[in-house]
């Protein structure tokens, strides 16, 4: 989709989108269009069922000669003008973007001018360019011809700052980028994206400027990642360890460090899902999908931070090769794991991957990203991703980020409580704690052992990933959750001087 800023006219050709505070009124330049039309706005907000709420619409058709030249207005309620921060502003776009869809316009103009907003002009015009732009995607790939003609091909936004928002249409552009290769990589089922083709999508970063390094199974059984290796080793499919790293700020200083749970088919190994249980296990892979589409969004804007991401790629199927409930695994940093539950495998995934980033990069912080548990659904539904965290800073960082972005978290604790459920009897740890009873921290408590020292923090996204209904950003699939997240992050907290 092609998005254009253009300073604040009334008149124009198409469709055109007029934001409506509760409290009633038009701006300044909608209140010009309605007088064009002779009043046809202010009739057909007369006529709408008060108050206008936010994203609802109200459609009003002009006359073939009316003096504006606009096709039709749609009127879209914004709720509190003083109450939508950025992220309303976004899900208003995307509001925006199904309207648009239902009406199946190729092109929208949208007036992002609004009395008495808490955002500037300019903060108020992206965040609504953005939220179209992320609720236009489409995952049309796989299918043997495209759906109908697609929603919005371009996009109109006037706003009284519009030079200022031209300015960072790229760098916004190169985050929504980001966003939608994640959904694409998370959307693909493993027999389109199995651990090979996901290492080609890594490597397709290279055009971008990050440096892309690939740790096979003989790489990784030399290093002696036995905990990862030992999920893998019931598939066909080759295991990997993606190393990914972006030098934006033009020197050695330790760098964030993002890693990602990449089991691209979960099937729960010989501790074997229900079969309903499986039917979306393709999407166990969001954690690392998400790294990409970061290290993706900052190298395409050319972020000033130093980044690597690191993605352990593996499938987890049973066979007669497979690991087995009861086996004993050594991990990387030498612990050996005990393995009752060879369906809580991706904690066994990041605890090699997460010991071989803090011991070979030092990074200034490290945030792992993983579908991790179903009991995060249980305890926060889809509305927030858990945080668990050793740091108090890091995890206010995140959770400001998630405020700013919409993609919020929502911290849960750590302690010895909880990791005293990993004691094993035969070996320096196992891999669940008691059943029913907090597992998503008790998963966090076990990957806390592998990162040493270094500031932490672990976000589980089984929530917020990938979902079975409409999202507000994304419809169904898919959400790219996590992108936008550690953009904002970066920007605040590692590009600020």
């Amino acid at each position: 989709m092609q998005v254009n800023f253009e300073p604040l006219s009334a008149t124009g050709t198409g469709t055109v989108a007029v934001l409506v505070p509760k409290a009633g009124g038009l701006a300044a330049t909608a209140a010009e269009l309605d007088h064009l039309t002779g009043g046809l706005l202010a009739r057909g907000l007369a006529l709408a069922p008060p108050p206008l709420e936010r994203g609802r619409s109200v459609e009003v058709v002009l006359p073939a000669d009316a003096a504006a030249g606009f096709d039709r207005v749609v009127l879209v309620g914004t709720g509190p003008a003083n109450e939508l921060d950025r992220a309303d502003a976004v899900g208003l776009g995307a509001a925006l973007a199904k309207a648009a869809a239902a009406r199946k316009l190729d092109a929208l103009t949208v007036l992002a001018e609004l009395d008495g907003a808490a955002l500037a002009p300019a903060d108020l015009a992206a965040a609504l360019a953005e939220g179209v732009a992320l609720r236009t995607y489409r995952f049309d790939m796989l299918k043997s011809r495209a759906g109908d003609a697609a929603a919005l091909a371009t996009l109109t936004v006037r706003s009284a700052e519009a030079e200022a928002n031209a300015a960072g249409a790229d760098a916004r552009a190169a985050v929504i980028e980001g966003v939608h290769l994640c959904r694409d990589l998370v959307n693909r089922p493993a027999s389109s994206l199995d651990t090979d083709a996901f290492v080609a999508a890594a490597r397709a970063l290279e055009d971008l400027g990050v440096e892309v390094e690939v740790l096979d199974r003989a790489a990784m059984a030399e290093l002696g990642m036995g905990a990862l290796l030992g999920v893998a080793q019931g598939s066909r499919m080759p295991p990997y360890t993606v190393l990914m790293r972006w030098r934006g700020r033009g020197d050695d200083g330790p760098p964030l460090a993002l890693v990602g749970k990449g089991v691209v088919f979960d099937s729960g190994g010989l501790s074997l899902k229900p079969a309903k249980s499986m039917e979306t296990m393709k999407c166990d892979m969001g954690g690392a999908a998400c790294v990409v589409g970061a290290l993706h969004a900052l190298a395409r804007r050319g972020a000033a931070a130093n980044v690597v991401g690191a993605i352990g790629l593996v499938e987890n199927m049973p066979s007669g090769e497979a690991y087995r409930p009861g086996d004993v695994v050594t991990s990387l940093e030498g612990k050996t794991i005990e393995v009752l539950n060879t369906d809580a495998e991706g904690r066994l995934v990041l605890a090699d991957v997460l010991h071989y980033v803090q011991d070979r990069f030092a990074p200034a912080a490290m945030i792992d990203f993983a579908t991790l548990t179903g009991a995060v659904i249980v305890a926060l539904g889809h509305e927030h991703a858990g945080l668990f965290a050793n740091d108090d800073a890091l995890a206010e960082a995140l959770a400001a980020a998630g405020r700013t972005t919409g993609e919020t978290v929502w911290r849960l604790p750590l302690g010895d409580a909880y990791a005293k459920q990993l004691e094993s009897g035969v070996a320096d740890l196992k891999n669940i704690g008691r059943p029913g009873q907090a597992g998503s921290i008790v998963a966090a408590a076990f990957l806390e052992s592998f990162v040493g020292e270094v500031p932490w923090a672990h976000i589980d996204l089984a929530g917020t990933s990938f979902t079975e209904n409409d999202h507000p950003l994304a419809g169904k699939g898919a959400t790219g959750w996590g992108v936008r997240l550690v953009d904002r992050l970066v920007a605040a907290r590692y590009e600020a001087g």
